[in-house]
């Protein structure tokens, strides 16, 4: 059966509505762009890097935006992280790769920024990570800048490419092939309404554990019908979680928009294990912070957010996008074969429907 998103096998999770592209794309000036790199010579490579630029081209060197990260768990690395913290500002592309990648892309978002004539006087981009080496020959070092500053070039508007790309080609998601996934929700918050975007790089979890829209699907389908990637079941890998936002929040706000990518991890089957590294990062398009230096002039800059009381409908819309966006990895991901012959399996697009829609068939008779 061909590959499909999951809306397109009749399959809907959540409450709210998605956007146009139900992607991270349907938060205006939000663009991605991919890099994929498959190879079988002189080594065995599965890779790749994906962009998210937040704002239109060159608006992200100019502007910062309101972010904030969650570090559900730690074993993985994010650059950028401290000065995120610290400021509650982003001013660069976010990039996602493999573990061994970080350094030679943070280098090219630096240079692809001091070649564009960004005003900063140093720069802290934001990269991150999950680890491909199952598949690919990860200790090649096979990605190169030129590829990091291709992804970037290629960021566009509009539908996503998903599953075996960028980042994700050589990732692992509850045992079937992962990578690259993307979903977005509308809230209506009065007579506005905002949308949330989320993009994942899912490499992460064991088959038992894989839910979708709460039903026990990785059960279901067991480990005999689709081989395990590895002799026996284990729950190991990573994830990262970009949000983004056009609803008027502060860093606080991102902070706590972020921390919601973990209840859709968890709706999928995610928790945290000691070797995760589960990182998340938010953030707001409504507000844009004039970049500056020291000695520049200090006027204040007007800023809108968002009552407290109205965030609840954004933690919502956070967690649905991520719960699909990793579902979206798994059903686009394809079978892939890599380092030594191992052998990844996608998950059954076609057994996924049967017993999803068997199992709210049986519910909705009581």
């Amino acid at each position: 059966m061909p590959r499909q998103r999951l809306r397109d096998l009749g399959i809907a999770t959540g409450k709210l509505e998605p956007g146009t592209h139900n992607a991270i794309t349907d938060v205006p000036g939000v663009r991605v762009g991919h890099f994929t790199l498959i190879r079988d010579e002189p080594t065995i490579v599965r890779s790749g890097v994906t962009a998210v630029m937040p704002l239109e081209d060159g608006e992200i060197l100019a502007d910062q935006l309101f972010a904030g990260i969650h570090s559900f768990n730690g074993r993985g690395e994010m650059t950028g992280i401290p000065w995120v913290e610290e400021s509650g500002l982003l001013d660069s592309p976010i990039l996602i790769t493999n573990t061994s990648s970080v350094g030679v892309c943070r280098d090219a978002a630096v240079e692809w920024a001091v070649k564009r004539g960004a005003p900063q006087r140093f720069h802290l981009p934001v990269v991150a990570e999950t680890f491909d080496g199952w598949l690919s020959d990860i200790n090649s070092f096979s990605i190169t800048k030129e590829h990091a500053w291709a992804a970037m070039n290629d960021a566009r508007p509009g539908p996503v490419a998903e599953g075996n790309v960028g980042g994700g080609t050589g990732m692992i998601a509850h045992e079937f092939k992962g990578g690259i996934g993307t979903a977005s929700r509308r809230a209506q918050l009065g007579e506005a309404t905002y949308t949330v975007g989320a993009l994942v790089q899912a490499n992460y979890g064991a088959r038992s554990m894989l839910r979708c829209g709460g039903v026990p699907v990785g059960e279901l389908l067991g480990p005999d019908m689709t081989p395990l990637p590895w002799p026996k079941p284990r729950d190991a890998g990573s994830i990262i979680v970009v949000l983004a936002t056009d609803a008027p929040l502060l860093p606080v706000q991102c902070k706590r928009l972020a921390r919601r990518a973990t209840t859709g991890l968890a709706w999928v089957g995610g928790y945290g294990t000691n070797g995760s590294g589960d990182i998340f990062i938010a953030f707001s398009t409504a507000n844009r912070i004039p970049t500056s230096e020291p000695g520049d002039a200090m006027t204040p800059v007007p800023v809108r957010m968002l009552p407290s009381e109205a965030m609840s409908r954004l933690f919502l819309a956070a967690a649905e996008a991520t719960e699909e966006a990793i579902l979206n990895a798994m059903c686009m991901a394809e079978t892939m074969t890599g380092l030594q012959g191992r052998t990844v399996h996608a998950l059954p697009v076609d057994r996924l429907r049967e017993v999803v829609t068997r199992a709210r068939a049986a519910i909705s008779a009581g």
